[in-house]
């Protein structure tokens, strides 16, 4: 028998009974022994000691911590498929695999695969809505199969579709693609829209067309800025002095910019995510959360890809505030200084995970929080089996510093149960590890063994690659060789 079979809600109100409640409100009101109940699929109520309806389905949340269900801005869904493959990886390596050589190998049945896997990785710890940074669709059918990925699982998207291995400007504007968009971005909360792609600094701007399509499907963008050797200032400027820098723009990484492009971002209302254990692993620039303290940057939090890194975003907060404590403590004694109080606590990058995805993303009325009238993206942390949730002494740093996926007992994703005590609910996991391990089968094949083996420390060929990674444009800078 399944979980699926095992769990009597049949769409009865739930209550989260005697937590200590993170509500992550305006406030960010703490709530010891609290209560949430849902009905339907929005959060009904919040407090002590909640009256709820007759046939309420009950959930002892009892040394436990309820929180809202955590927000990724920038996951490549697709290349969950070769979790861990790139482990050594540089980010000139990792361009070479994906971008040059191996990632057009992906078939539809491929990126379906890897979302899938994906989706069910990000439920399992406690991420209820997830940006899927799709750039590996290279025809319609790629993209068909990603999106019905999404919707075939539990989670909320937003599917940001993108294709490295062509010019933004022509698929972006190709009647097909645009029709692919309109007749599925339904305006949905369940699953929204963005649009993927970056802006190589080619003073002709080409990447205008890209942006110019985005606007006319009524889409954000979301776009690598900020990345060695990849994506520089010029990419900021040129976005600016065109117009197309705006609140809904989400700027991903951003490690290797000036003052003058952090400006820009914070006088447009754009947003960062920071992919903070990417950044720290690949060579992107280091982790920029000071810079974006700062200057009044808002940020979120990513995983970026697990063909690399760690899949959960309590690794990502606690990485984020290792990063960002380094950084204040080399500066200061690099002057002779200590560091006396940290200025980035652990209450801050739970709120990044959090509601500073929900801001980021235009949902912050449908989730993020546990509030009246918002969906129910609940996340329980509680494992009474661990040494690892007691005591509770501060619920931030519990949440930033001490969980991990083990310890989420309950996710709940708009009000439908998707893991209860430990295992996922009503997901074939079977099914998904035998698609898993077909692509596995598939790419290891194609690629022949010998090939598949040195792939995990790829030699780097004499290539463009090295100045600039997207094989659709001419365009290169050396700018990063003379720094």
């Amino acid at each position: 028998m399944s979980t699926a079979d095992a769990l009597p809600t049949d769409g009865r109100p739930v209550v989260f009974r005697d937590a200590l409640v993170l509500t992550v409100n305006d406030r960010h009101d703490v709530i010891p022994h609290g209560d949430v109940l849902v009905i339907g699929n929005e959060i009904a109520a919040v407090g002590t000691a909640l009256a709820v309806p007759e046939g309420t389905f009950e959930i002892d949340a009892a040394g436990g911590i309820l929180m809202p269900g955590m927000i990724d801005t920038h996951r490549h869904m697709w290349q969950t498929a070769m979790r861990g493959y790139g482990a050594d990886w540089t980010l000139t390596q990792y361009f070479v695999w994906y971008y040059l050589e191996y990632g057009q190998h992906f078939r539809p049945e491929d990126i379906y695969a890897g979302n899938a896997l994906s989706a069910l990785d990000a439920i399992d710890a406690g991420v209820t809505t997830t940006v899927d940074w799709s750039h590996g669709l290279r025809t319609i059918e790629h993209a068909e199969a990603a999106l019905q990925s999404l919707r075939d699982s539990a989670g909320r998207f937003v599917f940001a579709p993108g294709n490295i291995f062509g010019a933004p400007w022509e698929w972006a504007a190709n009647p097909d693609f645009q029709a692919f968009v309109k007749a599925n971005n339904r305006g949905d909360d369940m699953l929204r829209f963005q649009l993927a792609f970056d802006v190589t600094g080619d003073p002709a701007f080409p990447e205008r067309g890209a942006f110019e399509a985005a606007r006319e499907l009524g889409l954000a963008v979301t776009t690598h800025a900020g990345v060695w050797g990849a994506t520089n200032d010029d990419g900021i400027r040129l976005m600016h002095e065109n117009g197309f820098m705006t609140p809904e723009t989400i700027y991903v990484h951003a490690a290797t910019l000036s003052d003058d492009s952090y400006n820009r971002i914070a006088a447009t209302g754009g947003s960062v995510s920071l992919s903070t254990e990417s950044e720290q692993s690949c060579g992107q620039g280091y982790p920029p959360s000071w810079a974006l303290r700062e200057h009044g940057i808002p940020m979120s939090l990513s995983v970026d890809t697990s063909v690399w890194f760690s899949s959960d975003l309590f690794t990502a907060m606690r990485s984020t505030l290792g990063a960002d404590r380094s950084w204040e403590h080399l500066k200061a004694h690099e002057k002779g200084d200590t560091v006396t109080h940290s200025h980035l606590r652990a209450e801050h990058v739970v709120d990044w995970a959090t509601r500073g995805g929900a801001r980021a993303l235009g949902l912050d009325a449908v989730t993020g929080s546990l509030e009246v009238g918002k969906k129910a993206d609940v996340v329980l942390l509680k494992n009474d089996g661990s040494p690892s949730m007691f005591p509770i002494t501060n619920p931030y740093g519990h949440v930033a510093l001490q969980v991990g996926r083990a310890d989420v007992h309950t996710v709940m994703v708009d009000g439908r149960i998707a893991k209860y005590d430990g295992s996922l609910v009503g997901h074939d996991l079977a099914r998904t590890r035998a698609a898993v391990e077909n692509t596995v089968d598939y790419l290891r094949a194609t690629m022949g063994e010998e090939v598949w083996q040195s792939g995990m420390n790829p030699e780097i060929p004499e290539t463009k690659v090295l100045d600039n990674p997207y094989m659709y444009t001419e365009f290169r800078t050396s700018a990063t060789h003379e720094a």
